[in-house]
């Protein structure tokens, strides 16, 4: 048998493998490969499509727990635009609460979602519980944006949810340096920016990079 026609041979098999019902379409006839090269592109493209996709799902996908203890995702705001940020009760930040309120109260009918996770690990800033926590932010600043059960958000106890924001495959990896940290998550699930504890709320780079991840659909 001559190496052209050994070609010809895998060739066959593959299409009966994979298009049993339509096996001449794909397997080149004299030993063409034009139509399988094709077939091969779009599969590989496929795979990419839906690995880049798999990791947006991944992030929505994380569970996690409600200030009241009930098990949710991101996905009860999905294609919504997210603020999230670690806040902290006893921080030289905490008046952000009010601004971040303010950017809900105003953004939120057009998507945006301001999304708060209590955190201990820096200062010891955050000591209380849950109730505690959730009375505090809602008779000082007014809160009624969604909050979250305290975490850790860098080391080994890392939630799984900070672990992807800041971990090597985020476009912005790295540590949480402080209470306030914000990370901005698009309608499409993947993280846009993310801001240090000095960028107050009502900055222009916060108000504006907010306002264009709600323009897009």
């Amino acid at each position: 048998m001559t190496p052209r026609s050994d070609t010809h041979e895998v060739q066959m098999r593959f299409a009966l493998k994979f298009f049993p019902e339509r096996p001449f379409d794909f397997a080149p006839a004299a030993g063409i490969l034009r139509p399988m090269k094709f077939v091969l592109l779009a599969a590989v493209a496929a795979l990419v499509a839906g690995s880049v996709g798999a990791r947006a799902a991944g992030l929505l996908d994380i569970p996690l727990k409600d200030i009241h203890g009930k098990d949710t995702s991101l996905k009860a705001w999905k294609g919504k635009v997210l603020l999230i940020v670690n806040v902290a009760s006893e921080c030289g930040y905490t008046p952000q609460y009010a601004g971040l309120e303010a950017l809900y109260q105003k953004h939120k009918d057009a998507g945006l979602v301001v999304l708060g996770f209590p955190c201990n690990q820096f200062g010891g800033q955050e000591p209380g519980g849950e109730a505690e926590i959730l009375k505090f932010c809602t008779g000082n600043y007014h809160v009624t944006f969604p909050m979250f059960s305290k975490v850790e958000v860098n080391g080994p106890g890392a939630h799984p949810l900070f672990a992807a924001l800041t971990g090597k495959d985020s476009p912005a990896p790295g540590p949480v340096a402080w209470n306030f940290g914000k990370f901005l998550i698009g309608r499409d699930g993947k993280i846009v920016k993310r801001f240090d504890s000095g960028d107050e709320p009502e900055s222009p780079e916060v108000v504006s990079a907010i306002a264009a991840a709600l323009k897009t659909k």
